[in-house]
């Protein structure tokens, strides 16, 4: 993993099968419909894709949606995708389509990981994030059977304004459910999502460093979505514990000192920050491409242009793939190889995705000089 260019080759690549989905959550990235859109990917052409993903240095695929489920030939695309060699995983919603049948399949065709939602640690709180009674109830259900195949388990929590005083709480049944990752996306106002469901800038770091905290007393990992700077949160905090003073940050020696070992996300995952189109793929149900779907800046279309050079060539994946061009206070700040704030917070909040990271309280050392001067 440490030697992807992610110039070249994207670490993850998540594709929308469908956005059908019988939930209606509040903070919907892709505001789910219902019914399926006829204009999908084919079973054909989503070979053809798997095919230009596979020659991109075999990144990580994830099926996405909408829900994967709704779609009748999934296991056929995963079982397709598997024996080409692909590590492919999951992250189908707690509806009804997720019977045991279903996961018994997933089994089967070699899935190599389940991620469910959860975004409470009670029914009331879930189920409101989710817009759907019983929820929470089925959700649970169905980890207990993924835990009797033996199928590895991920939960996804989305951090919101709901939730946020009961994080806590949510760590406890993260570990009685004996997960293998706890994934903690951070809102991004789009879709469905408001700015007003957001937690503040000051929250987000207080949940950091919370993160980082419960990071060492966990047996789960922790990885983080939208949230860059809990990067800087990690390195700041490993720092302190070695008592090093160091002059430039750089990511891999953060990393590999003495001291401080580790990864920065508990996945052990490569030598710098993934960021939206920086290591981060994107396709729609359509085929069309993003550097990430919360950024809906599109770059291509799959139908049209392979992959890998939309990937490689897209001048808007290029600038992402820059930090040196960032604006505000991302483009000075000595994390910005580590971080780089989330793109896709900056277009959200400013229409403008080279803009710094709006929910940042962190004033980088060059700006804090020049105050001095």
């Amino acid at each position: 993993m440490f030697s992807r260019d992610f110039n070249e080759n994207p670490f993850i690549v998540i594709w929308e099968l469908t956005r059908a989905c019988q939930l209606k959550c509040l903070h919907c990235r892709a505001e789910a419909q219902y019914r399926r859109d006829p204009r999908e990917l084919s079973f054909e052409e989503g070979k053809v894709l798997i095919n230009q993903i596979y020659e991109m240095n075999n990144p990580l695929l994830v099926f996405t949606g909408g829900d994967p489920l709704m779609r009748q030939d999934v296991f056929d695309i995963a079982a397709y995708a598997v024996k080409k060699g692909v590590r492919v995983s999951m992250t189908p919603s707690a509806t009804p389509n997720v019977t045991k049948e279903a996961i018994e399949k997933a089994k089967e065709v070699g899935l190599s990981r389940w991620a469910f939602s959860l975004d409470g640690p009670t029914a009331e709180i879930h189920d409101h994030f989710r817009g759907t009674d019983g929820s929470f109830d089925l959700t649970i259900e169905r980890i207990k059977y993924l835990h009797e195949l033996e199928i590895p388990i991920q939960i996804n929590t989305v951090i919101s304004r709901y939730n946020y005083d009961y994080l806590e709480e949510m760590a406890k049944v993260i570990e009685d459910l004996n997960c293998v990752l706890w994934s903690v996306f951070f809102l991004v106002p789009t879709g469905r999502g408001q700015e007003k469901d957001m937690i503040s800038p000051v929250e987000h770091e207080k949940v950091f460093k919370w993160l980082y905290d419960l990071s060492k007393r966990v047996k789960f990992d922790i990885k983080t979505t939208a949230a860059q700077h809990y990067r800087r949160v990690v390195i700041q905090q490993k720092m302190r514990e070695a008592k090093e003073q160091v002059a430039e940050i750089e990511y891999l020696d953060a990393l590999t000192k003495e001291g401080l070992t580790g990864s920065i996300d508990g996945l052990g995952r490569a030598p710098k920050g993934v960021n939206d189109g920086n290591g981060f793929v994107f396709i729609s149900h359509v085929g069309d491409v993003y550097p990430s779907g919360l950024l809906p800046v599109k770059a291509g279309n799959v139908r049209e242009q392979p992959l890998g050079e939309i990937y490689r060539e897209s001048p808007i994946f290029k600038s992402l793939r820059n930090p040196d061009e960032y604006k505000g206070k991302c483009g000075v700040c000595e994390f910005r190889y580590v971080c780089g704030g989330s793109r896709s917070r900056a277009y959200a909040m400013t229409g403008d995705y080279m803009e710094s990271e709006p929910f940042c309280v962190y004033v980088p050392k060059a700006m804090r000089k020049e105050k001095q001067l």
